[in-house]
């Protein structure tokens, strides 16, 4: 039997495109009413406002007009994402990062499989710190580059990076793009219930990273050492040390100004954007060889930055057509008939499906807690939970979706058709769902506050 095989990533988000413009011919359109809150700092939806508004179906050309007006609406993430990978494309063209991983791998041996959980593990800290998806794009050539040396393919990368982080994301206890913003909108203390978010962030972690070994070990080839380029006992070079000591500075600042300063996308870019300055003089490019090395970079990204703002499209078509918000309110609304457990794992699927046309999980936050949270005081189910029912089901859902943009980026970068990392990742990925949907029993069991 012919293995599935999906269109390439660009005619399967304007298809999507395409179907959600069809839907606001079929699905009634709607609108709740929205406030400003200070506490989030953002519009949020008021509780029992629904209401029907006059249908403006998206015609097939409007259709078309969403997807520029996508990549207007992700300006800030595809010029990210243009501007980090001009920067590491300075930094791989001084041949530091080849010349470190070198180093690295002759140091590793015959360990290789201690790469694994220990690259998982910095990419979930930084999905459970800061959401980390689009920054991984830019670094998708050199954890190539390490893994094909250490004798792994493709996929595990993406099972170490973007896999990794997904979990780390969802799960985590501070992330501030998904349970801090959710617990605002609750009106929960931050960070609270963190102990029971660890300790199942743990259990996730060690799922995803165990079964990650488990394929690269039975898909591992001898690695090929034909590209060594240093001695068996040589350092980097002192310049091509300078270089990485750059990057590294870079990424503590990056860390500080987004965790501590606030930071969005403009500012990462213009901080990778000095990166690649300062690496490619450091590093003997000299001005006119940094700017050559910068348009590389520029053209590799190109393709995956593209397809974050085709991605954005799909909302853009649902938002015009009005129908975003009916879609969430014929969702939410049978949830109160049934039991709290039952309603608790229906709020995680509801996630999950709404996830689809609103692929910000902060959006997603603003857009359903206000009218979940109510409900879940109505049927007795704690708020508490009730965001754990949000982070696991749109958390994991970015796992799956062809609408995160950031995740059919990295495949693209890391040349893995989606179709087979779906393939890949189907059961790993029920598993993890099956433990978040668990985890909520056991939270509304043990009274979960």
């Amino acid at each position: 039997m012919p293995a599935m095989r999906l269109p390439n990533p660009l005619t399967l988000l304007v298809g999507c495109t395409i179907f959600a413009a069809a839907l606001t011919y079929i699905v009634p359109a709607g609108t709740y009413d929205r406030r400003d809150d200070p506490v989030t700092g953002r519009s949020i939806v008021v509780a029992g406002t629904y209401h029907h508004v006059p249908a403006e179906p998206v015609g097939p050309f409007a259709a078309m007009v969403a997807i520029p007006r996508g990549l207007i609406d992700a300006a800030s993430v595809v010029f990210f994402v243009f501007l980090v990978g001009g920067a590491f494309g300075v930094v791989d063209k001084t041949g530091a990062l080849r010349d470190g991983i070198d180093w690295l791998v002759r140091r590793v041996g015959n360990n290789g499989m201690l790469a694994i959980p220990i690259m998982s593990l910095a990419f979930a800290a930084g999905g459970a710190l800061e959401n980390m998806q689009e920054e991984i794009i830019a670094l998708v050539p050199a954890l190539l580059l390490l893994t094909r040396r250490l004798g792994f393919n493709a996929m595990t990368a993406a099972l170490i990076s973007v896999g990794a982080a997904a979990v780390g994301s969802a799960f985590s206890p501070v992330n501030p793009f998904q349970v801090l913003i959710a617990q605002k909108v609750a009106h929960l203390p931050q960070a609270s219930g963190s102990g029971f978010r660890v300790v199942v962030l743990a259990i996730a972690l060690t799922l995803w990273i165990g079964r990650t070994m488990r394929y690269a070990k039975r898909t591992r080839v001898p690695a090929d050492d034909s590209s060594l380029v240093t001695a068996p006992d040589e350092s980097p070079h002192r310049r091509g040390g300078t270089v990485l000591a750059i990057v590294l500075a870079t990424f503590v600042v990056f860390l500080y100004g987004v965790l501590r300063l606030g930071w969005d996308f403009d500012q990462e870019a213009g901080l990778f954007f000095a990166m690649g300055i300062a690496a490619g003089i450091a590093g003997g490019l000299r001005i006119a060889g940094t700017a050559d090395a910068f348009i590389e970079g520029f053209r590799s990204m190109a393709y995956a930055a593209i397809l974050i703002g085709f991605s954005r499209a799909i909302s853009v078509v649902m938002n015009e057509g009005h129908i975003i918000d009916s879609v969430v309110h014929g969702l939410s609304t049978p949830l109160a008939a049934f039991p709290v457990g039952v309603a608790a794992l229906g709020m995680m699927a509801v996630h999950a499906i709404i996830h689809v046309p609103v692929p910000s999980v902060s959006g997603e936050a603003v857009l359903t807690l206000p009218i979940l949270a109510p409900l879940s005081d109505l049927i007795g189910l704690s708020r508490q939970v009730t965001v754990l029912t949000y982070q696991y089901g749109a958390g994991l859902c970015e796992l799956i979706t062809p609408t995160n943009g950031g995740l059919m980026a990295i495949l693209v970068a890391a040349n893995v058709r989606f179709e087979d990392w779906l393939r890949v990742i189907a059961r790993l990925t029920l598993a993890v769902a099956a433990l978040g949907a668990g985890a909520i029993l056991v939270a509304i069991a043990v009274g979960l506050q």
